[in-house]
């Protein structure tokens, strides 16, 4: 499968992407590409180990004469968010990624492509099988449950790594570095919410709202996209006017992906369902003009349904929508220091209700660990008014900038020389594991960087193929400078 990728450049490179879109590896299942990376490692005649958490590092001596360099680890996160468009058929836990090129860039078909972080991973693996490059000591490092909790890095041993340098390829942006990031918390409510019998004059409506290109809750929050929970609760709260209530809802499947799809189920009593259905159809319109060519595949539809079990009481479905409409969704404030860049943001992102249980998952940014307390605590005043519990989970604090550090001062140069052209130095409203490990090793002088990714989190995600040869030239002639001094 994929054998494409191998006739791309750099070749290396490509080859060990192969490997990793041949792989299922969502986050919590990668144990079969640490077990396949370790093999390779051993045939390499590479050392390796694991910490407590299954993190895997894998160490490549200096090229002669560098010995003595500063130790550099190159890092990224070997899981990948699984999605797919409505109507592909994909077992992410089984299936390969299957992958075409056009235009430049490389698609996967109808999924998630897994370039987060898999180039990374793929360009850190091609470094330590390249015999040619010069180098320090190198580490790589490769941790776990990246996008689902940031597990891998919060859970990092402590007196582990040795290097004094530290290379996170794990930014989608050809020609910047990025020198700082947001920290994050999830925050969860789960309630059980009043329900009651559906009457024998209400009848049942199916909602749907499907079509939205969907994206990264970090590096596309302050895009003109729609969000498919937003969205639909806006429609349900229009409907309340026609009694109906919430019998079951399902909307986002990931907390740091803007959700493309949400869908509720109403009972309503049968003298309004014309109405109701009209009342769509006419959102449907008001949708998309709102949205217009940003977000421009909207499809809003009802349609009769059967529905078994009780639903919401109409005082616990009109708190429920209110409270939802009223809650925190994208960006919240801009950066004051940072121009172009989100400060504080919330992704709505998984969000379901199924016999009366509800349960929300949100994600929330800032560049601020103090704005993130205050938003988290924005969410847990606001459910308390139902009688909800929300509570803060998976907390990282964000990556200080350092714009003096010798690392970013070589990059720079290389990518000046190399390229002709100067690199934008930028702080990413996205999570970066590299809060998380400067926490654990505040000496580590750190930069990430990447090639052009698109649409991450969805499956538009692609990647630009001239920007990941372009990365890998830079990449290793930093490390050659490195080693160099």
């Amino acid at each position: 499968m994929n054998e494409h990728l191998e006739t791309l450049d750099p070749a290396p490179l490509w080859r060990h992407f192969r490997t990793l879109c041949n792989t299922p590896r969502p986050s919590g299942e990668e144990a079969a590409l640490v077990a396949t990376l370790e093999a390779w490692a051993d045939a390499q005649g590479l050392a390796h180990d694991r910490d407590a958490f299954g993190n895997l590092r894998i160490k490549k001596p200096a090229s002669p004469g560098s010995e003595k360099a500063p130790g550099v680890i190159l890092q990224g996160h070997l899981d990948m968010v699984v999605q797919a468009n409505a109507g592909t058929a994909h077992d992410f836990s089984h299936d390969p990624i299957r992958t075409y090129v056009e235009g430049g860039w490389l698609h996967a078909d109808g999924t998630t492509l897994g370039a987060d972080n898999g180039l990374g991973v793929a360009a850190a693996l091609a470094v330590l099988e390249d015999k040619t490059l010069t180098h320090g000591p190198l580490e790589a490092l490769f941790t776990l449950e990246e996008e689902t909790s940031m597990g891998g890095a919060l859970n990092l041993a402590e007196g582990w790594l040795e290097g004094e340098r530290l290379i996170n390829l794990d930014s989608e942006e050809r020609g910047e570095v990025y020198i700082g990031c947001a920290g994050g918390s999830d925050v969860v409510v789960n309630a059980q919410l009043p329900t009651s019998e559906v009457k024998g004059d209400e009848r049942s409506l199916r909602i749907a709202l499907t079509g939205l290109k969907g994206g990264h809750s970090g590096m596309d929050i302050h895009q003109p996209l729609g969000n498919a929970n937003r969205l639909l609760i806006r429609v349900l709260r229009t409907l309340e006017p026609l009694e109906a209530r919430l019998g079951d809802y399902a909307g986002g499947t990931l907390r740091n992906a803007i959700p493309r799809e949400a869908f509720a189920t109403l009972v309503l009593p049968a003298d309004t369902v014309e109405a109701a259905v009209a009342k769509v159809n006419q959102l449907e319109q008001t949708l998309k003009r709102e949205l217009g060519s940003a977000d421009n595949g909207l499809q809003l539809t009802a349609e009769p349904a059967h529905f078994d079990g009780e639903a919401l009481t109409h005082d616990a479905s009109a708190m429920w929508v209110a409270t939802l409409h009223a809650a925190p969704c994208g960006v919240e404030r801009m950066s004051a220091d940072v121009p172009g860049v989100v400060d504080t943001s919330n992704n709505l992102g998984v969000l379901s209700l199924k016999a009366g249980r509800f349960h929300l998952c949100a994600l929330v940014r800032s560049l601020h660990d103090s704005a993130v307390d205050a938003m988290v605590d924005r969410f847990q005043a606001l459910f308390g008014l139902m009688g909800a519990r929300a509570k803060a989970e998976h907390g990282y604090p964000g990556w200080v900038p350092n714009p003096n550090g010798e690392l970013l001062a070589a990059f720079k140069a290389q990518h000046q020389a190399l390229l002709g052209r100067d690199a934008g130095v930028k702080v990413i409203h996205a999570g970066l594991e590299c809060g998380i490990i400067g926490s654990k090793y505040p000496h580590l002088d750190m930069i990430s960087f990447g090639p052009s990714i698109r649409g991450a989190h969805s499956p538009d995600e692609r990647v630009e193929l001239a920007s990941v040869t372009e990365f890998w030239h830079v990449l290793t002639a930093l490390l050659a400078a490195t080693a160099l001094g």
